[in-house]
């Protein structure tokens, strides 16, 4: 048995627009129409900082 460790990254921690449960959620979350929610995602990209702020401007 090696005494290595298995590679891990920090993982998946942005938005995946193609995915509805991930924008509803996002959506639900921030108390925002899915429909801005989703144009938010696609502007700031998959940054969750960003996307945040954005979200909490449009309140």
């Amino acid at each position: 048995m090696s005494n290595t460790r298995p590679r891990r990254g920090k993982g998946d921690r942005g938005f995946a627009t193609r995915d509805p449960y991930e924008v509803a959620f996002f959506a639900r979350k921030h108390g925002i129409a899915t429909v801005d929610a989703k144009r938010i995602i696609n502007t700031h990209g998959s940054d969750r900082d960003s996307c945040d702020k954005a979200a909490n401007r449009l309140k």
